[in-house]
């Protein structure tokens, strides 16, 4: 197999700007949150042109098709030309974003510090009672 043939999946996903370092995107793999076709990979999975990856990060999951191999990281721009992304899964993914930058963030809504009776509810709602 020569070399532009494939290239490790932890090398592609870190050259694509999935992952800022290989050992996040190899610790991301270990976890499953790589799926490659519809079963879990390794890191050293050769990656081919045509292949169909599910990258989860964090709430959002991207569903690729790989378009281009590089072993090098990349530009952002030069990045997003080595996989194409599924258009149902982007929009999606999108629709999440928006829910959850409109949802109401929870919090305390006070003024300073909580005093004692209010730290009180808040570990009674939490469960973290004495």
């Amino acid at each position: 197999m020569a070399p532009t043939d494939a290239v490790r999946l932890d090398v592609w996903l870190w050259s694509a700007r999935f992952f800022k370092t290989r050992a996040a995107a190899a610790e991301a793999i270990a976890g499953g949150k790589v799926l490659a076709g519809e079963a879990r990979a390794k890191r050293a999975k050769p990656v081919r042109v045509g292949d169909r990856l599910r990258v989860r990060k964090g709430p959002y999951d991207f569903f690729i098709t790989v378009r281009g191999l590089s072993a090098r990281r990349l530009a952002a721009d030069g990045a997003a030309t080595l996989y194409e992304e599924d258009p149902e899964g982007k929009k999606r993914r999108e629709h999440l974003a928006e829910q959850i930058r409109i949802a109401p963030s929870p919090g305390y809504e006070g003024k300073g510090r909580p005093t004692k009776r209010e730290r009180r509810e808040l570990d009674r709602l939490t469960g973290e009672e004495p």
